[in-house]
């Protein structure tokens, strides 16, 4: 009987689960709410952000969730909601991102590539890619990851940063051209 209980409500929808949270304060729906959208919170976030506090930093954007349930109103997509306030949380730590560019960019310099090992090699990559990353505007970065790295559609996009979709498409233009830039500075081949 318990698994059964455990399996419907694995079932509800989104909207559901937040409706049960608000009346009923059912922290059970919450963690489902969490297990379903952990993952793509964790890698907005981890893309914009520091990954030394990105544990942190995903919990403080689902303690703000929480908190602010009783707030939301339902017009669009808890998903959509839910990822605003992780870009809100990556925002807010912005600042100190400044001293962990410079501890990136010595990492990324020092990795070789040269040593035939993938593993490295991606690691490589990653690491270029983020100091590209950290290159960007704030507005250009939260697009490129949103969209490219995330996969997120263009009006989800608008929506999260709450900005037109014509917005999106411009800053993604520059964007990329500013990434690619970057990868092609560093010796990457596009």
């Amino acid at each position: 009987m318990v698994g059964e209980v455990n399996d419907a409500t694995e079932l509800m929808t989104d909207d559901l689960l937040v409706k049960r949270c608000v009346a009923e304060n059912d922290r059970h729906s919450f963690r489902l709410l969490y297990r379903r959208h952990q993952s793509r919170v964790r890698q907005i976030i981890y893309q914009l952000c520091d990954p030394i506090s990105l544990d942190d930093l995903v919990q403080e954007a689902f303690l703000r969730a929480w908190k602010g349930l009783p707030k939301f109103r339902q017009s669009s997509q808890f998903s959509t909601w839910l990822y605003r306030i992780a870009w809100n949380v990556a925002s807010d730590r912005r600042q100190t991102l400044a001293q962990e560019r410079s501890r990136l960019k010595n990492i990324s310099e020092s990795i070789s590539t040269q040593h035939e090992d993938p593993d490295i090699i991606q690691l490589h990559y990653q690491d270029l890619v983020r100091a590209g990353l950290s290159l960007l505007s704030e507005e250009h970065r939260s697009v490129l990851v949103l969209h490219d790295l995330e996969e997120i559609p263009q009006k989800e996009v608008a929506e999260i940063l709450k900005i037109p979709v014509g917005t999106v498409k411009s800053r993604l233009f520059h964007a990329r051209i500013g990434m690619r830039k970057f990868l092609e500075q560093a010796g990457m081949q596009i």
